[in-house]
């Protein structure tokens, strides 16, 4: 339990950062790292993008693409994890390129920032539905010895089932949904452990690999050039380990918040990273060597026809069933961070009907109407599917594939403007001591804070630009790459949006990024008093 002088110092970084705090404060660093570890959990994700990495250099790009790509990762990682922890509030990016931004610029990027980083986190929601279903059919598939396959509609009725389980979770109580977190945790690593040591010891000899194909063989079936294959399966680790954010619109409700929520992203992501080479290590060594015959599985599912080779029918539809459960509990936080972003956004006013959306519940103490909000626009992005392949292809860009382009793209503007960018050679005085005053921006800054911030900046922008590719040199309407469309098409829309020529509507007249909703000095004093009150109360029982 968070002690109350924890709870105090919260409340009062949070007053600083002009807003009153009303969350409950219910997870603890080791919940706060389950909700990270939940976004980012090997199995789940390299199931549901296994293709990618397995078509684009096969055991090669698994392995050693997946430790590449976990290295930069882990540098993004950091740097939006400094920034969490010198501003721990549930607005999160859009708050960040405000506050570091130049005045002058500041309210549009924050604008754009808010609304690309709320569309992401609603079309992920709606995403991570889609896959459970198809995880879900794919069991039935195997069930029915392959002569069942899901239509459309089938499908999209799954997901929707799913959007409202994972909404009415979503609506539980923090306190709720913070010990959630240790079931979370116990089904995730379960899986990973089931993964790495069931598939050497059950796996048929003809399927079985030896070292110098698992750890050395690279298959290209794409038809890219090799060098750029390569750089395309790092959307495997990029799709898995990836929404830094999501637990920093959750810190609002977590203890010891600068502290808890950035070392949780931060082990989380190097748990992620560890545990996702071992899972494709077992994998490479335990698929065979027929690519094509685990791509053209019928289920639509590589990686449960490496499970089906190896384990056979029965303990494949257990695994998925674990699996569809695992995505479903990262859905639920999923939600519950979209929700977090989308009042926080609200309480700023940046939403249509903000005063609607930023609003209370009374028995639970969480925003439910946010919750809804963000599952009836998942449901908007999940029902376009009916409009055929195609908008399939280009729907699900945004999430799948572009997802990448549009959460760097959120994330590069506040890691740039970050006022820490700007001055980290004047960090030291020449006495070599900390200029504490800087500390306030940034509690953990450190000399490698620069070097890593501009590692990070260009590994973003590179990606960006690879992943605007499609994923053959073969263009066709479906195959075509969506993202650049998707991401260009939003960001034009947001611009609409701000400069539209009507007061009411357009955000140049009347959004001026966050807005404090609380007397600071006030508060900061009343919550420093408390804490006070609490030490001398201490001292006292230490004197009796």
């Amino acid at each position: 339990m968070a002690t109350t002088q924890s709870l105090d110092s919260d409340d009062a970084r949070l007053a600083e950062l002009g807003y009153k705090q009303e969350f409950k404060r219910h997870f603890t660093l080791w919940e706060t790292f389950g909700l990270a570890f939940s976004m980012v959990t090997a199995v789940p994700g390299i199931a549901s993008v296994f293709f990618i990495s397995l078509s684009n250099g096969g055991p090669v790009s698994m392995i050693w693409g997946w430790l590449i790509a976990g290295f930069f990762i882990a540098l993004v990682c950091i740097a939006v994890s400094e920034l969490v922890s010198a501003a721990p509030t549930a607005g999160g990016l859009y708050y960040w390129t405000h506050r570091y931004a130049s005045p002058r610029c500041r309210n549009l990027l924050s604008w754009i920032v808010g609304y690309s980083n709320t569309i992401y986190l609603m079309a992920g929601v709606g995403s991570v539905s889609w896959s459970i279903a198809l995880q879900i059919a794919a069991c039935v598939t195997i069930e029915s010895n392959f002569t069942w396959a899901p239509t459309t509609a089938q499908l999209f009725g799954i997901s929707t089932a799913v959007l409202v389980a994972q909404a009415l979770v979503a609506c539980f109580a923090t306190r709720i949904m913070a010990r959630l977190q240790n079931f979370v945790i116990a089904v995730n690593f379960a899986l990973i452990l089931v993964v790495i040591i069931s598939l050497p010891a059950a796996t048929p000899k003809e399927f079985k690999n030896d070292a110098r194909y698992a750890l050395g063989k690279f298959d290209n079936i794409n038809g890219w050039p090799n060098g750029f294959a390569f750089c395309l399966s790092f959307l495997t680790p990029l799709w898995v380990i990836a929404s830094f954010d999501v637990t920093a619109h959750i810190s609002e409700e977590a203890s010891n918040a600068n502290f808890a929520v950035p070392w949780a992203n931060m082990m989380a992501t190097s748990i992620a990273v560890i545990t996702g080479v071992a899972v494709n290590v077992a994998v490479a060594f335990c698929m065979g060597d027929d690519l094509l015959s685990i791509l053209s599985d019928p289920t639509g599912q590589p990686f449960a026809t490496v499970l089906h080779n190896s384990l056979g029918p029965r303990p494949t539809i257990a695994m998925f069933t674990f699996i569809a459960l695992a995505f479903f509990l990262s859905e639920a936080n999923l939600t519950l961070a979209a929700s977090r972003q989308t009042f926080a956004f609200a309480r700023d006013g940046a939403l249509p009907f903000s005063f609607w959306i930023y609003r209370m519940n009374k028995f639970s103490a969480t925003p439910i109407n946010a919750v809804w909000v963000v599952t009836s626009v998942a449901f908007i992005f999940t029902f376009l599917v009916f409009a055929g392949p195609t908008a399939i292809t280009t729907i699900f860009s945004l999430p799948h594939c572009g997802a990448i382009p549009l959460l760097y793209h959120s994330h590069l503007l506040p890691i740039r403007f970050q006022k820490r960018f700007h001055t980290w050679t004047v960090l030291y005085r020449s006495s070599g001591e900390l200029d504490s005053s800087l500390l306030t921006q940034c509690p953990y800054v450190s000399p490698q804070s620069a070097p890593i911030s501009i590692l990070s900046l260009v590994w973003m922008v590179f990606m960006m630009i690879v992943f605007m590719f499609p994923a053959t040199p073969i263009v066709s309407p479906v195959s075509m790459n969506y993202t650049s469309a998707c991401l260009g098409g939003w960001v034009l829309l947001s611009l609409v949006g701000y400069y539209f020529p009507f007061k009411e509507l357009g955000g140049v007249y009347w959004f001026k990024g966050p807005i404090p909703n609380i007397d600071t000095e006030k508060e900061f004093t009343s919550s420093a008093a408390r804490m006070e009150q609490s030490d001398d109360s201490n001292i006292l029982e230490k004197e009796a």
